[in-house]
């Protein structure tokens, strides 16, 4: 199969394991611009729009974890990355943890950042798709005015604040509401986490009301060999809220990872 995904693809290929970029919903690839620069000046990095967001078509009806993973697959076998590292923050991190279910062999190491394993409950479920269905009705606006001062921290730059608006505005309805309508039937990744045997990096923000330490703690606990790291000063994106503190983190991460690198 052949991916249709926009994506960035910088840093050439080195020794090191190239890391792959899975941003959130309702996001693109641009959230992770500080950490594209960051890392491509070592090794290859890719960011892909998923489907229905940023610059990738929009697929209408209902986006599962399990198609945005194949779509993520497609690409890398396209662009002939065989092993890498998947790095998700929040949706990203549930496509992160189904692209182990799905394709584990592939992964050197695993970093879930802002993100938890468990299903969605019967409420939940119902949530996801009213929310679904007035995206569809009305657009992204005032959901996205509604949700800012919890995506990122009521303190965090200003700047900061106006790109993450800007994203979530800039992403077409009917993508959103389809992997709303996909989230709400997510499988359980509990168990997957507890037999992951590659290293795993679990990152959250300290201010992060979507899901909270207490999530992350969780998740380490679940995993046999991981790290966690809390971010100061931050909420559910760390990633741009506090970039050095993020990038810190995932380059002592990935640095354990390369060596670790089978000769």
């Amino acid at each position: 199969m052949t991916s249709f995904l926009a994506y960035e693809d910088k840093g050439a290929d080195t020794s090191l394991v190239p890391l792959v970029l899975i941003h959130g919903h309702p996001f693109d690839r641009t959230m992770w611009s500080s950490q594209i620069e960051a890392f491509s000046a070592e090794r290859r990095v890719i960011a892909p729009d998923l489907r229905g967001y940023g610059a990738s078509p929009v697929v209408p009806g209902i986006t599962l974890l399990s198609d945005f993973t194949q779509d993520i697959a497609a690409l890398l076998d396209d662009l002939k990355v065989e092993s890498f590292v998947p790095a998700g923050l929040s949706m990203g991190g549930q496509i992160a943890m189904d692209c182990y279910w799905q394709f584990g062999d592939r992964i050197r190491g695993l970093v879930l950042a802002d993100t938890f394993p468990a299903p969605e409950s019967a409420e939940g479920r119902k949530a996801r798709n009213a929310m679904a269905d007035r995206l569809l009705r009305e657009g992204m606006r005032g959901y996205a005015d509604e949700v800012l001062e919890k995506m990122v921290a009521p303190y965090a730059d200003p700047a900061v604040k106006a790109h993450v608006h800007r994203m979530m505005t800039a992403t077409p309805a009917e993508g959103a509401a389809a992997a709303l309508r996909g989230r709400a039937e997510r499988p359980d990744y509990r168990d997957l986490l507890t037999r992951v045997t590659a290293p795993a990096l679990v990152v959250v923000g300290a201010d992060d009301e979507f899901t909270p330490v207490s999530d992350a703690e969780a998740m380490h606990a679940a995993l046999p060999d991981s790290v966690l790291r809390v971010i100061d000063g931050a909420a559910h994106m760390p990633n741009l809220e506090r970039p050095e503190e993020f990038n810190e983190a995932l380059g002592t991460f990935l640095k354990r990872v390369d060596e670790q690198r089978p000769m």
